[in-house]
C-alpha cells in the first residue's frame, strides 16, 4: 500500500504539477522537440513479442522473453527486493523482466525530473500523480499515451464501465492528448476524517457531531468540561482539515488547493478560490474554534509527532488521521493510557453550508511512458503488458495480493493470507510480510481497482467508516486547464507567491495574527500578486479547449 507521507496526493488534481520549476521544463525544451511525439507508432509493426489476440480478461505472455526499464519508488519500510516473488512470477507468467532503476522515495519526485530532463529516464515512469506529467509534454520527453489505448481493452472497459470519462478528459493537454495513465477506482475513496477519543464522547454524553457546527458545540462542551484540555490538536500542520473541510463550505483549502482555481459551473469559468467568500467562511469557521480555546493554534505550526503525543497521551482529544493513522494511535495509547481505557476511531466528515460534498478524485497515481519507447519493436506487447498489469482484474489482484496458493487463498470470493504473511495487521500472526519478503501491495504497482479489491485489505471498522461516507456527495469533476506552453510557464510564475501568500494568511487568520476585518485587504494583495493575470490565463486555456470541442 501506500506510504503514508504521499497519500494526501490522492487529492491532486491534473494541473497540480503545474508549478515545477520552470529550469527543468527549459532543461527539457533543450533536450528534446515536439516533432518526436507527432509521428503515430506503426501498431502493425512493432510486435516482437506481442498476442496476436489480446482482450478483456486475458492474461498477457509476451511470445518471447522481453525486459522493460522501470523507474522504481523505493519505500524505506519496504525496500526493493531483486527476487521479490513479484519479480520471479512476472518473468515465468507474463515472460517479462522489469530492470530497476531505484529512487528513494524521499526524494522520487526530483530524481524523476532529472532523470527525463537529461533524457535518460527508463521507459515506463511509474508514480506519477495526474498533473505531474504536464511539464514534461511539451519538449516531446513522454508519450502521448491516448494515442494507443486502442491496444488497452481493460483501460477501456474500466473507464466505461465506472463512468471515468470526465476525470479521463480532464487529463488533456492543450493538443487534445493525454499523457499519464493514472490507476482507476471504480468510486471515489475517502480516507481521511477527524479522529475523537469516542469513550469521553460518550462518558459526556455527546453524540457524534454531523456537520461543522455540531463538531463546535462538541468541542465546547468539552472545554467546559475539561478546562485545562484544548480538545483538538491537529497534525499535518492543518493541510488535511481544511482540504476535507473546505468542499462542505463549497471550495479548495489546504491540500486541496493545489492550482488554486475553482469552477463555476453556473458561469462556466474559473475562479481563485482562496480569494472567494466561500473560503473566507472557511477560516472563520477555524478561527472561531482557535479563538475560543476549543482549537490549538499550534496545529498549524507544529509536527506531526507533536501532535500526535498531545493526543495518545490524552492531553487533546481530536486529530485528523486515515485508517492507519488511527491503527498506530491506537498502538501508542495502548502503552500510554493502558490497552482498554480509551476508545478511538474516525468520524464521518462532516457536512457544512454548502451540504454533504467531499473533495477527491477517482483517479490515483499511474505512469508515464518515456517518448523513446515509439522505437521500440516490442511496443505493442509494451502497451498489452502495462494494460494487464495495471488494469485487469487479474493484474491489479497479483499486485495487491500476490499469487493464489502461495501467498494468500480464495474461497466464495473472500480471499485471505497464508497463515504465515501479514500484511498491516490482516494476519498478526504471520512471521514474514506480503510487502518486505515478496514485493506485493508496493506504491508502485497496486494503485486503483474495484472497490471490492480496494475494500478487501480494510478491517471491519474502516469497512463501516466507508459504507458510512457512501452518503456523501463527490464535488463534481473541473473541466480541462490545458495551458500552451508559453501561458504555462507565465502561470507557473504566477501561482508560486499566491499560493505562498495563501498559506501565509490562512494561518494568520486562523489564528488571530491577522483581523477577519482584512479580508477584502488580502484578495486585494493576491491581485497584486498576479491573481487576476493567473485566472485569464486558466479561462483562456479553458474556453481555447471547450471551443474546439
Amino acid at each position: 500500500m501506500k506510504g503514508h507521507s504521499m497519500i494526501h496526493k490522492r487529492e491532486f488534481r491534473r494541473r497540480d504539477f503545474l508549478g515545477l520549476a520552470s529550469v527543468v521544463t527549459i532543461g527539457l525544451m533543450m533536450t528534446s522537440c515536439d516533432s518526436d511525439t507527432a509521428e503515430k507508432v506503426d501498431t502493425t509493426k512493432s510486435r516482437n513479442g506481442a498476442m496476436d489476440s489480446f482482450k478483456v480478461g486475458d492474461t498477457f505472455k509476451a511470445t518471447v522473453p522481453l525486459t522493460f526499464t522501470f523507474l522504481f519508488s523505493d519505500q524505506p519500510t519496504y525496500p526493493y527486493k531483486k527476487d521479490w516473488l513479484l519479480f520471479t512470477k512476472m518473468a515465468s507468467d507474463n515472460n517479462v523482466i522489469l530492470e530497476p532503476t531505484i529512487v528513494p522515495n524521499s526524494d522520487y519526485e526530483q530524481k524523476r525530473s532529472l532523470l527525463i530532463s537529461s533524457g535518460s529516464a527508463p521507459e515506463i515512469i511509474a508514480k506519477t500523480y495526474p498533473g505531474q506529467e504536464a511539464a514534461f509534454v511539451s519538449a516531446g520527453a513522454v508519450l502521448p499515451v491516448s494515442d494507443y489505448v486502442d491496444l488497452m481493452p481493460h483501460f477501456q472497459e474500466k473507464v466505461k464501465k465506472w463512468k471515468l470519462e470526465p476525470e479521463i478528459e480532464a487529463l488533456t493537454q492543450e493538443d487534445g492528448k493525454y499523457y499519464v495513465l493514472p490507476g482507476l477506482h471504480e468510486e471515489l475513496w475517502p480516507d481521511y476524517s477527524l479522529c475523537l477519543r469516542k469513550d469521553i464522547l460518550k462518558k459526556e454524553g455527546l453524540a457524534e457531531p454531523t456537520t461543522w457546527d455540531e463538531f463546535r458545540e462538541v468541542l465546547r462542551s468539552l472545554k467546559k468540561s475539561y478546562p485545562d484540555v484544548v480538545p483538538f490538536s491537529d497534525r499535518f500542520k492543518g493541510d488535511c482539515v481544511l482540504n476535507v473541510a473546505a468542499p462542505s463550505f463549497g471550495t479548495v483549502a489546504g491540500w486541496g488547493l493545489v492550482d488554486g482555481l475553482q469552477f463555476d459551473a453556473d458561469k462556466k469559468e474559473f475562479g481563485f478560490a482562496a480569494g472567494s467568500g466561500e473560503f473566507k467562511e472557511v477560516v472563520t469557521y477555524f478561527n472561531s474554534l482557535v479563538s475560543e480555546g476549543l482549537m490549538d493554534p499550534e496545529s498549524f505550526t507544529q509536527t506531526d509527532d507533536a501532535a500526535i503525543q498531545k493526543f495518545v497521551s490524552g492531553k487533546s482529544f481530536v486529530i485528523s488521521a486515515n485508517s492507519q493513522n488511527v491503527i498506530t494511535y491506537r498502538t501508542s495509547m495502548e502503552q500510554t493510557l493502558g490497552k482498554g481505557n480509551f476508545e478511538i476511531g474516525k468520524i464521518t466528515v462532516p457536512g457544512g453550508p454548502a451540504g454533504d460534498i467531499i473533495g477527491g478524485t477517482r483517479l490515483e497515481n499511474g505512469i508515464m511512458l518515456n517518448s523513446s519507447v515509439k522505437d521500440k519493436d516490442s511496443f505493442v506487447a509494451l502497451i498489452q503488458y502495462i494494460d494487464w498489469l495495471f488494469y485487469s482484474d487479474a493484474g491489479q489482484e497479483f499486485s495487491k495480493w500476490g499469487v493464489e496458493g502461495t501467498t494468500f487463498t480464495k474461497s466464495g470470493g473472500k480471499r485471505q493470507l497464508a497463515a504465515d504473511i501479514n500484511f498491516q495487521g490482516l494476519n498478526p500472526a504471520g512471521t514474514k510480510d506480503l510487502r518486505v519478503d515478496y514485493g506485493f501491495s508496493g506504491g508502485n504497482f497496486a494503485y486503483g481497482g474495484a472497490t471490492e479489491l480496494l475494500h478487501s485489505t480494510f478491517n471491519d471498522e474502516e469497512l463501516a467508516f466507508q459504507k458510512a461516507m457512501k452518503s456523501k456527495k463527490p464535488r463534481p469533476v473541473a473541466p480541462p486547464v490545458p495551458f500552451n506552453d508559453v501561458d504555462r510557464e507565465q502561470a507557473t510564475l504566477a501561482l508560486t507567491p499566491l499560493k505562498d501568500h495563501v498559506k501565509q494568511n490562512t494561518l494568520k487568520f486562523i489564528t488571530g495574527q491577522r483581523g477577519l476585518s482584512e479580508f477584502d485587504a488580502y484578495v486585494k494583495e493576491l491581485d497584486s500578486k498576479g491573481q487576476t493575470k493567473y485566472v485569464e490565463l486558466a479561462n483562456k486555456a479553458y474556453k481555447a479547449y471547450a471551443d474546439k470541442k
